[in-house]
């Protein structure tokens, strides 16, 4: 076994037991927090008074529950951090994830904004066109007018599409 799969073990092994240690915190902060911590602890401290009635010391009895108590608020603060902790660590990924999808909905944004441009550019271009067309029709009837109710013929269809050739140049330089 090398030393990187040794380390590697170590690393997974050493993964396991503290997720092991945050189950048990996670479990243990959420049972102080119920109504049965607080039924099991009113019932302890019951009893531990009843202790005095029984014949056992008052001093004894209040150094015990003293040091019982103090106990349990030391462990009980290391659970709750412990688990303040974990879920601190996902209120950052979460954030980290926040902030990716804004960092997309900004993307798609810009997207949006460059379609709308080239949909008004397009327009812009078909209502040019509907124009150059309507200046084709003028000028169809207008040689129709000329020729007086004549058919047209293949040299004025010639004419109009160079005349429609120069329009479309033109309108390639703007």
């Amino acid at each position: 076994m090398t030393n990187s799969e040794a380390k590697k073990k170590k690393e997974e092994k050493q993964k396991r037991r503290d997720d092991l240690w945050e189950s048990f915190s996670e479990k243990i902060t959420t049972w102080v927090g119920s109504t049965s911590s607080l039924i099991v602890h009113t019932i302890l401290f019951f009893a531990s008074f009843l202790l005095i009635f029984v014949g056992v010391e008052a001093d004894k009895v209040l150094l015990v529950l003293t040091t019982i108590v103090s106990l349990e608020a030391i462990y009980l603060s290391i659970f709750i951090q412990m688990t303040v902790n974990r879920h601190a660590d996902s209120l950052e990924d979460v954030e980290e994830d926040i902030e990716e999808i804004q960092e997309d909905v900004e993307e798609l944004s810009e997207d949006v904004e460059e379609i709308s441009e080239d949909i008004e550019e397009i327009q812009e271009d078909v209502e040019e066109i509907s124009e150059d067309v309507e200046e084709i029709s003028e000028d169809v009837e207008e040689i129709q007018e000329k020729k007086g109710g004549r058919s047209v013929t293949l040299e004025d269809v010639e004419s109009i599409l160079q005349k429609a050739i120069k329009d479309i140049e033109k309108f390639r330089k703007q």
